[in-house]
């Protein structure tokens, strides 16, 4: 079994590394290290410095090139307290050791930061096994440049085939490990469904979105319980599900673990029994943080991971979050106050052309339009009550 111990310890300093490849823009790059500065923050790692190379293709051997990878050395050596470096994409076992050799620095990549994320905010029994399947995943390509040892369980005369190595016998081990989180984890989805069949025939209503994007916030509001929100990436990894009540229309609301560029698979793979909520839902809210720079490309990521969960053709109501922060960081002071409701009307008639006129704009913390965004859910559940209950559609009227 692997030792338990966590990637990033409070407050280590850490260089982040990226690489502008054929196709990218620079400040599409830029964006990503943003993010990745964003994930190592919320591990607790403090950015001291970015390294950005442009290169057609990685280098195999240590990803960067080799002149890029002496300037990061010289600067850990210059600066002597670096404990850390975080690369923007998924390294190979190899690269990873012949990184580690040349800084002498503990190095790892951007899935490897993210598990590290999920391990720490993993709480039910659920998320615990999805997290060490996928770190187990992740680990099994990588093992003869990441790990020298694992720990043997059950040992003995006659748990070694002849001739076996090592690393055989290691990747051996992981691979049982897998087959035995797959066999619990298909207990777990076992006994969800049933929790799910379970819940009669209420509309399901799911939270969908990009992560930090305020749906704990909003899932607070609508459903008037505490759910935990913080400002931080996937603040929390498992599925809240609450009955709810609109003006005698009752429906599911749960709130999901938060969507971000470059998941990776193996974690995708593993959170597919969480993202049933969103499969199994009726009716989805889409929620997009509109004073976030990159929103539109968040907006379009979330699409593709529906498209990905067969899901993107439910009905769905798009909800632009956080409106007095847009407002503040689009007009200043001095900007006339009809010139400030063209660009909002402007703005809002574009995503109403887009969204097929479903879409509200609101701020959560203010509680600003939350009156529309209710009326908005009200007739879509309603809506579909009137479709697939016909005979019980009268009582929510």
């Amino acid at each position: 079994m692997i030792e338990k111990k966590k990637l990033i310890p409070k407050q280590e300093n850490a260089i982040l590394v990226g690489l502008v490849q054929k196709d990218q823009l620079e400040t599409q790059v830029k964006e990503y290290m943003d993010e990745l500065a964003f994930l190592a923050e919320t591990a607790g790692a403090i950015e001291q410095k970015r390294f950005i190379q442009k290169l057609q293709h990685p280098d195999t051997r240590t990803f960067v090139g080799k002149g890029k990878l002496e300037e990061i050395k010289n600067y850990i050596l210059l600066k002597g307290n670096i404990g850390l470096v975080i690369f923007d994409d998924e390294l190979t076992g190899s690269q990873i050791q012949n990184i580690e050799k040349e800084l002498g620095v503990k190095t790892i990549d951007r899935s490897d930061l993210i598990l590290d994320i999920f391990a720490t905010r993993a709480k039910t029994a659920q998320a615990k096994t999805q997290v060490e399947l996928a770190q187990y995943q992740y680990l099994l390509p990588r093992l003869k440049g990441m790990w020298k040892h694992l720990e043997r369980q059950g040992g003995g005369v006659g748990t070694r085939g002849p001739g076996e190595t090592e690393i055989e016998t290691d990747r051996r081990l992981v691979k049982d490990k897998i087959s035995l989180f797959c066999k619990r984890l298909a207990e777990i989805d076992k006994q969800a469904f049933t929790q799910r069949k379970d819940r009669g025939e209420f509309i399901r209503v799911a939270l969908v979105g990009y992560t930090n994007v305020g749906k704990s916030t909003l899932m607070t509001l609508l459903s008037k319980s505490e759910v935990f929100a913080e400002n931080k990436l996937f603040a929390t990894l498992d599925t809240t599900t609450r009955k709810v009540v609109f003006e005698q229309t009752p429906f599911l609301l749960s709130d999901t673990v938060g969507f971000i560029r470059k998941l990776p698979h193996h974690l995708v793979e593993s959170f597919k029994s969480t993202l049933d909520e969103v499969r199994e839902a009726d009716i989805l809210l889409h929620i997009v943080d509109i004073s976030h720079p990159q929103y539109e490309d968040q907006y379009r990521i979330v699409n593709e991971t529906l498209q990905e969960l067969s899901s993107l053709d439910k009905p769905t109501l798009t909800i632009f979050n956080k409106m007095d922060q847009y407002e503040k960081q689009t007009f200043d002071e001095w900007l006339e106050e009809d010139v400030k409701q063209n660009i909002i009307t402007e703005l809002k008639d574009n995503w109403k052309h887009i969204t097929g006129g479903n879409c509200v704009f609101i701020s959560a913390t203010e509680r600003t339009n939350i009156e529309e965004l209710r009326k908005a859910i009200i007739y879509k559940v309603r809506e579909l009550y009137r479709i697939r209950y016909p005979y019980k559609a009268e009582f929510f009227y």
